[in-house]
């Protein structure tokens, strides 16, 4: 028994957010059912800012750009072409634990940012991976997490900064957080790193984690591939500086 991997669309086939939300509920839905195996979906998305639960009407964006509202925790963020985002639709054991849920999935971003030679961390109450001030400026969040439970399998998940442009969290207060900035993996290296490069290893640490993750088990019949037609758009040139 394994994580099942869906490669739904990586740059340069971007994937529209509300399109792949649908999806994401399909296969919650299949999860539930256990017509479909634990599934991580591994996307890029068309740019987006999304709201979760706890978001403020004073934290959205000043230029007035739409919002998804979502019910994943956490509050506003923003997703875009260079950002690796990874949907875990997975069964939870009982009694239910969230925090160690997404504990361990900062544990796997950690380990995978790491590898590529930016030394992440976390930080006492705030969720996701981090880049510690230094020299260079404040603490930095590198990845984003927000999920939500339903009847016991997770939905939403994490976004990794691979190669995006910054600029778009300039427009917001990104994730309710005044007091540090924001970075990506191409930044904090002087290198470009596309999600198409990180993917692989995302997905080798997020294997090696599926039992501490959820309830390892296979549907009697295996299920078709999910389908999302993702449409071809350039990828914007990143933004190589941090903001703060």
């Amino acid at each position: 028994m394994a994580l099942h991997f869906e490669r739904i669309g990586l740059a340069p086939d971007l994937v529209n957010y509300r399109e792949c939300l649908d999806l994401q509920r399909e296969v919650h839905r299949e999860v539930v059912a256990g017509t479909r195996g634990n599934t991580v979906l591994m996307v890029e998305h068309d740019p987006v800012y999304t709201a979760g639960r706890r978001t403020e009407q004073h934290e959205y964006p000043w230029d007035g750009t739409e919002v998804v509202p979502i019910g994943r925790g956490g509050k506003l963020t923003y997703h875009g072409p260079g950002m690796l985002v990874g949907y875990p639709i997975v069964r939870l054991p009982i009694p239910l634990d969230v925090v160690r849920f997404v504990r361990v999935l900062e544990e796997v971003i950690v380990a995978v940012v790491r590898d590529f030679g930016v030394p992440a961390t976390t930080v006492a109450g705030r969720s996701g991976a981090w880049v510690l001030a230094d020299e260079r400026g404040p603490d930095r969040k590198i990845s984003a997490i927000g999920v939500q439970v339903s009847k016991r399998a997770t939905m939403h998940g994490f976004a990794l900064n691979c190669s995006n442009d910054l600029r778009p969290f300039g427009r917001i207060i990104p994730c309710g957080i005044t007091d540090a900035g924001v970075t990506s993996l191409s930044a904090e290296t002087g290198n470009r790193i596309d999600p198409v490069d990180v993917v692989a290893r995302m997905e080798q640490e997020l294997s090696a984690r599926e039992a501490d993750l959820c309830v390892p088990f296979e549907p009697p019949t295996p299920a078709p591939a999910p389908v999302l037609r993702p449409h071809h758009v350039p990828a914007a040139a990143p933004e190589a500086t941090a903001v703060s």
